[in-house]
């Protein structure tokens, strides 16, 4: 294993964390610095991984308490804390933040390549801070006092298969609406971020058609290359990323070829925006 280090892959978002063994408990000097690169960076890779979801559980539980399950979709079979991206069951070529549809989306997330394709499946992700530092200053001063409707059933991308239609159909089986700040303060570095993406579907106050083209301007923002990150899978690689100001996107271009990762999600807290004031709950059904 080489030395420990973290060297970034973008000016705007991503590290790559080296000389560090995710299969063994890290000290606490490690991980300090491991967190503050974190927050800084936003992403972190590891490669050459050869890891268990034990280990990949044990190394997410560091940065908060551990998902239970997630609302919707399927989880592994021994651990309902594990949820196997399957490529099979869903594809989310569409950029969101996990599980923004309720009032405390995740802290972050974890993904641990499984079994990958022979191209394409790349991720995505982009860095909503630097999104909202771009704002020219009269937009800023909009989206300072937007919030947004998120909802489960704003975007959920159809495979056109029978086993896809089934996990698309449980996905919606539910509908959850939670009110969000569209700039969001982070709860640890304090910065702004714009808090968007696939599940935003109204503005508050505002119809649907009224709403899009706002949301769309923002999110151009977020979406912008300089800003994104495009991970390629390797086997050994685990990734994480912080949800609370990011955005990602899973590369639909692999055919019909498998592609398996895992996720482990760390739960968040209630947004707050820059006024104070904290999301609620719209709707949640039981």
């Amino acid at each position: 294993m080489s030395s420990f280090g973290i060297r970034e892959v973008g000016g705007r978002v991503g590290a790559v964390v080296t000389g560090v063994d995710l299969g063994t408990e890290l000290s606490a000097e490690i991980f300090r610095q491991l967190h503050a690169a974190f927050l800084k960076y936003k992403v972190l890779v590891f490669r050459g991984q050869d890891i268990t979801d034990a280990d990949q559980l044990a190394f997410a539980g560091r940065f908060g308490p551990l998902t239970q399950r997630h609302p919707l979709m399927r989880t592994a079979e021994d651990n309902p804390q594990v949820i196997p991206v399957d490529g099979e069951d869903q594809r989310a070529n569409h950029w969101h933040s996990d599980i923004s549809f309720t009032v405390t989306p995740s802290l972050g997330t974890s993904l641990r390549s499984v079994v990958l394709p022979p191209y394409g499946g790349d991720t995505l992700v982009a860095n909503a801070e630097a999104g909202y530092r771009a704002l020219p200053a009269e937009l800023r001063d909009v989206a300072d006092r937007l919030w947004a409707v998120h909802t489960n059933h704003a975007e959920q991308p159809r495979l056109g298969t029978e086993r896809g239609d089934e996990v698309r159909r449980a996905f919606l089986a539910k509908r959850y609406e939670a009110a969000h700040p569209v700039v969001r303060v982070h709860p640890e570095s304090g910065e702004p971020c714009l808090f968007l993406g696939g599940f935003a579907q109204r503005l508050v106050g505002m119809t649907l058609r009224e709403s899009r083209p706002i949301i769309d301007v923002l999110q151009s923002y977020v979406r912008r290359p300089e800003h994104v990150i495009r991970w390629s899978w390797q086997l050994g690689d685990v990734l994480i990323f912080d949800n609370r100001c990011t955005q990602h996107y899973a590369v639909d271009d692999y055919d019909d070829h498998k592609r398996v990762l895992h996720r482990v999600s760390i739960t968040g807290d209630v947004p707050v925006g820059l006024d104070g004031k904290t999301s609620y709950v719209v709707q949640e059904e039981r």
